[in-house]
């Protein structure tokens, strides 16, 4: 669902292998949505509404009964009161930011990386399943402990992140619990992002808001039919981008290139033009599919699928366009460059940034054109290797 460099099971994935022996899973008889539902408390996105109540978190905005769940089966009615997911994790990991993918938000730098479990979305290839369709599909279901805000943001100082990020599932619907690390990690100087398929509301952005400092969103396609095939609607996403761009939260937006369902060169062009259209300075991620949970029959992206894809990014005039998924395949496609006079200012190679220049004030060196982002003031240490890492919490 989420980053698409994401692995895709259990086994491998360093977040789910961060989870100890003590993990929770369902008793005999019992389901994993009443044992999640012991992690829970009263939210705050929500109204009353006629005896029901309207959930705010995401673009379905649920009417939902009492004793009945939204879409995304982990926000409940119970008593008149909207319970939403607390206190726990499925996932915790130490990543480098790039992975999100932030190519603007101080490169080099390592995000700590937290999930939840269930997602408003039903993507057939989603890169997640594992943690985001844990609700609906028993195949998927995964382990999860128990944590705490400060739990969180202790591990991300013991292991050097300077961001904290709700990622792994859709964390829309975990907003409340995202917001609650977010406080003490910015208190703690931490900066903090969220990774979202972009199904979002004015009043979860307003929520969010106080708290983040970027946001990432998965722009899937740009046909609606296809769109609600997901489970979303193209309108709600791309109103989604208009209002974190309006609020002046840092954007950058990925697209998964996947062959035979969104990587007709129209409906690239129409993404891109829709992006330059907001702002020329969004950057876009083309990032690579492989065949993963119910989506088998494409062909995994190529290379030159994402030269492609990124060709027609910059020819609609948008300035930052990145291959992902493919380092050292996709040549200058890696790397950033100035658009006022073509420098190269960041040569990149998968998760190792090779060379730096964006000054401490985030111009180019060579024209003084400054360029947008979050830079830091001392620039990563060039030529340092880094990985994902599983991090423990207890």
């Amino acid at each position: 669902m989420r980053e698409s460099e994401t692995v895709k099971t259990e086994k491998t994935d360093p977040a789910l292998k961060s989870l100890p022996p003590a993990v929770q899973r369902p008793k005999k008889g019992g389901t994993l949505a009443d044992l999640l539902d012991c992690h829970t408390r009263v939210g705050a996105l929500w109204n009353p509404e006629g005896g029901r109540i309207r959930c705010v978190a995401c673009g379905h905005r649920c009417l939902i009964a009492p004793g009945r769940r939204g879409i995304c089966k982990v926000r409940f009615n119970d008593g008149g009161q909207l319970r939403v997911p607390f206190g726990y994790t499925a996932g915790v990991a130490c990543d480098p930011v790039e992975k999100k993918p932030f190519f603007h938000v101080h490169p080099g730098s390592d995000a700590l990386t937290f999930g939840m479990l269930g997602c408003d979305f039903h993507c057939s290839y989603c890169q997640n399943w594992v943690t985001s369709q844990a609700l609906r599909d028993e195949a998927a279901s995964a382990p999860f402990q128990t944590a705490t805000p400060e739990e969180l943001v202790s591990a991300a100082r013991r292991h050097g992140a300077q961001l904290v990020v709700s990622s792994y599932n859709e964390p829309l619907i975990t907003a409340e619990w995202a917001v609650a690390v977010f406080q003490p990690a910015k208190a703690q100087g931490l900066l903090c992002a969220f990774v979202s398929n972009g199904n979002a509301t004015p009043e979860a952005l307003d929520f969010l808001q106080p708290w983040i400092v970027a946001y990432k969103v998965d722009l899937k396609g740009f046909d609606d039919r296809r769109y609600r095939t997901l489970g979303g609607t193209l309108d709600h996403v791309t109103d989604t981008i208009k209002m974190v761009h309006q609020r002046g939260i840092w954007l950058e937006v990925v697209t998964l290139i996947v062959p035979g369902f969104n990587d007709d060169p129209k409906e690239l062009r129409d993404i891109a033009r829709f992006l330059v259209s907001v702002s020329r300075d969004i950057p876009w991620h083309v990032t690579a599919f492989h065949p993963d949970y119910k989506m088998t029959s494409p062909r995994p992206t190529q290379a030159d699928d994402l030269l492609r894809a990124a060709e027609i990014g910059t020819e609609a005039g948008l300035r930052f366009v990145y291959a992902g998924n493919a380092p050292g395949r996709v040549g200058q496609w890696e790397n950033t460059r100035c658009h006022g006079c073509g420098e190269t200012l960041i040569v990149r190679s998968g998760y190792l940034i090779q060379e730096y220049k964006i000054t401490s004030h985030g111009t180019c060196p060579r024209c003084g054109v400054v360029i947008p982002g979050l830079w830091p003031a001392d620039g990563p240490a060039a030529g340092q290797h880094r990985l994902p890492r599983r991090v423990n919490l207890k």
